[in-house]
């Protein structure tokens, strides 16, 4: 081995020694800096001949060239173990589970509307869905509350600036009554020959097409507390015929918070009130036989004979048509379902709260 061929051997040592680029550039030094050895060499052939610098020359190039490869596979060594250590520290666990998406549901006043409803239309009701923004006249005028009565104080709503020409008051609708009266209107122009027919008739055997309807959604009112809020919901229902009594209500409505409760043991009270838009009306309160609401009446609906003069408003003539309304809050009768005690629960948007009914 010549002394060339030894040099290089020692420049790969010296490179394999480095643990760092620092150490590597120092050790690059010792063989190709401005005072390395084949900088040394390079000087020595000054006192060669012309075919001696030739041959000398070209072998240390040789040697050179090798040298510089050594470094290049050091400097791409180090920086390859550099990035693994880099790629080690920052992996991820890619054998842990993702983040799985957490699955929707029916909000619970949701779960209540749809069984209020599945219940009724097995009964043979239609559901009626309608504006959330309503006339002064539907909200309270055509059920008999007209302008300054008392009654409406009760049901202070908000007020809508339209910017129409109409010159008619608009609010946000404070119970869906409105559309039994809207319905109403439909059914007749639905059935304009039927109700035709049976008006025409005087021995009573035409029997006009009967109303039989509820109408859940949205209501607003100025009004919030652990039972009350600003924004509710209301289920409204409607049943007019030329025979439908009191009775008849008593019968539809047990029927329905014994299906909707599950408890064939409930007991229900008619109790006398007072509403505009009926009469007589009564407040309906249940009582559980057992339970931790066992022996405590509690209010759910109110309820009465439709008043003469929302028959007449409907556009049909009270001494021939008479029925029964209600109105329920599907909020309050969640609450009772669940054993929630706090309505404001149900509209803070908390998923701890809300998850528990999934």
């Amino acid at each position: 081995m010549n002394e060339l061929d030894s040099l290089v051997d020692t420049a790969r040592a010296a490179f394999a020694e480095a643990k760092t680029p620092a150490e590597l550039e120092n050790a690059k030094a010792q063989f190709l800096g401005k005072s390395g050895r084949i900088t040394e060499l390079m000087k020595g052939m000054a006192a060669l001949s012309v075919e001696e610098k030739k041959s000398r020359g070209a072998a240390i190039n040789v040697a050179k060239q090798a040298i510089e490869a050594a470094l290049t596979d050091r400097r791409q060594q180090l920086a390859d173990d550099e990035l693994s250590l880099q790629l080690r520290a920052e992996a991820l666990d890619v054998s842990l589970p993702g983040r799985r998406r957490i699955s929707g549901g029916l909000h619970p006043v949701s779960r209540t509307l749809e069984r209020i409803e599945e219940i009724f239309s097995s009964m043979g009701f239609d559901v009626a869905d309608g504006p959330e923004i309503e006339s002064d006249w539907h909200s309270f005028t055509s059920l008999n509350n007209p302008p300054n009565h008392p009654a409406r104080s009760m049901q202070d709503t908000f007020y809508v600036d339209l910017n129409g020409d109409d010159g008619i008051p608009y609010n946000l609708r404070p119970h869906t009554s409105p559309m039994q009266v809207r319905y109403a209107h439909q059914h007749i122009k639905k059935y304009a020959a039927e109700f035709a027919a049976a008006a025409a008739d005087t021995t009573g055997t035409v029997k006009a097409p009967e109303i039989r309807v509820i109408a859940p959604g949205r209501t607003y009112r100025v009004d919030s507390d652990a039972t009350h809020s600003p924004m509710f919901h209301q289920c409204e229902g409607l049943w007019l015929g030329e025979n439908v009594s009191f009775k008849d209500l008593k019968v539809v409505f047990t029927d329905f918070c014994r299906t909707f409760f599950e408890r064939d043991d409930l007991v229900l009270r008619f109790r006398p009130s007072f509403f505009p838009f009926t009469e007589p009306s009564a407040e309906i309160d249940i009582q559980f036989a057992s339970g931790p609401l066992a022996g405590r009446w509690l209010e759910v609906s109110g309820s009465g004979q439709v008043h003469p003069n929302v028959v007449r408003n409907m556009g049909l003539d009270p001494e021939r048509y008479i029925g029964f309304a209600f109105g329920m809050g599907p909020d309050r009768l969640t609450m009772l379902r669940y054993g929630v005690n706090d309505l404001r629960l149900f509209f803070d948007g908390d998923l701890r709260f809300l998850s528990q009914f999934q």
